[in-house]
């Protein structure tokens, strides 16, 4: 028989499938031949051998920030870490979160009835389990739920991530597995994977299969602009009369905006403004407590920045920004929206200044994150692809999922340029 008889052979075809599946289910029991240190705090691991590894990955990861997230991050986050050695030499770091999700973190049944599979690609809840009133679920996530990027795990310098890829796999079962004794963990995921990343199709020798998310939003930073202006007058006239009838309305109605350097003594104004935003969401896996921005803002310093719209002694309105290397994240925003409903253009607005924040230290992209898709775009941002990659602890559920997730759609960033065509062509 031809091997193209052979393919087309059912039987054949059956036969390669439960040889394929069996040689999958002996590699994810067979050891990956990395050695392993795991830990409840970040502090319990060598410090100089996470920050070799760390180092070469996201803000997220830098030790400070984990305090900040173990210290003062939402109730229902567990976080737990991995450093992963070939011989003596750290060649991954791993920070894990475990969340908790029961039914006081989705909004009300109904709507979580009608947006179950829109629900299950942005917050990475089983659709069957929202649609509960019973719900309480644990995920296990290699990645960061306050944040939205691959700031979970960091590859040691001049490493082949294909070759680390199993080794992330196998810490990422063991510390399911050693988690059993506080709950049992369904779903497993690697969040927020993008184009930049490499090698993670070898997770699929793992059985965890993608799934695309909502985009995230990314402005490039032009090197002509050296200041915001320059940004305005990159834009085509309607953009920039709009970008200035933003300024105007704020300034008829008695606003300012200032840059906010203690936090502290208005974090209480400032989570009311978040929860303003947060808690219109249908689903909400975190909340932030009060204090977290402003521990945030206390270890970041440099690296952070609080823009803010005041009416008198009135905060109307906020914006965080931090900078990560090159890059400038639109971090957590909180605005009034009794004010917003007046006609003032306070999301907006805070929008740009994160934008002036970026050309100011000098970054080369701001990145805008995955919600309000149509107001970003026409900042001038374009979407970047990025995927969820899933495993369910019961292997037929697997294959469930396989057929599930390549149903779900998510929403398109629309197509917008708000750039003079000299800007666009460059």
């Amino acid at each position: 028989m031809s091997q193209k008889s052979k393919t087309a052979n059912p039987l054949h075809r059956a036969v390669t499938a439960i040889r394929d599946l069996r040689e999958r289910h002996e590699e994810r029991h067979r050891p990956s031949g990395f050695h392993f240190a795991f830990a409840d705090r970040i502090d319990f691991l060598n410090e100089v051998a996470w920050d070799a590894v760390a180092a070469n990955g996201s803000l997220f990861l830098r030790r400070d920030v984990l305090r900040v997230i173990e210290q003062h991050g939402p109730d229902n986050v567990v976080p737990r870490y991995a450093l992963l050695f070939r011989a003596n030499q750290p060649v991954v770091a791993l920070a894990v979160q475990i969340v908790t999700v029961t039914g006081k973190h989705v909004q009300n049944e109904e709507k979580s009835r009608s947006a179950a599979l829109s629900s299950l690609k942005r917050a990475f809840v089983p659709a069957t389990k929202l649609a509960t009133a019973r719900l309480n679920e644990r995920l296990l996530v290699a990645g960061n739920l306050m944040s939205w990027g691959f700031h979970g795990i960091a590859f040691a310098p001049g490493e082949d991530p294909a070759a680390l890829w199993p080794g992330v796999a196998e810490a990422l079962y063991r510390i399911r597995r050693a988690e059993r004794l506080m709950g049992q963990t369904n779903l497993v995921l690697v969040k927020d994977v993008t184009e930049r990343e490499s090698g993670q199709e070898v997770l699929r020798r793992f059985s965890y299969r993608p799934m695309e998310t909502e985009p995230n939003m990314v402005l490039a930073i032009q090197p002509a602009w050296r200041t915001y202006d320059d940004y305005l007058g990159a834009l085509d006239a309607k953009y920039r009369r709009n970008a200035k009838d933003q300024v105007k309305k704020l300034t008829a109605a008695g606003c300012t905006m200032e840059t906010l350097t203690d936090l502290a003594p208005h974090a209480r104004r400032l989570h009311e403004l978040y929860l303003a935003v947060h808690q219109n969401a249908s689903v909400r896996l975190v909340t932030l407590p009060p204090n977290f921005i402003p521990a945030l803002a206390g270890q970041l310093r440099d690296y952070f920045r609080c823009t803010v719209v005041r009416r008198g002694e009135e905060l109307l309105g906020f914006v965080t920004t931090l900078r990560d290397g090159d890059t400038a994240i639109a971090y957590y925003i909180g605005f009034d929206r009794a004010a917003a409903a007046e006609g003032l253009p306070i999301y907006l607005r805070l929008l740009h200044a994160t934008i002036a924040d970026a050309i100011s230290w000098g970054c080369k992209s701001l990145s805008l994150g995955r919600t309000a898709l149509e107001p970003k775009a026409a900042l001038g941002a374009k979407p970047e692809p990025m995927s969820v990659w899933m495993r369910h602890r019961v292997p037929a559920m697997n294959w469930i999922l396989r057929g599930v997730l390549g149903a779900v759609t998510h929403e398109e960033a629309p197509e917008r340029n708000p750039f003079k065509a000299a800007v666009e062509s460059k």
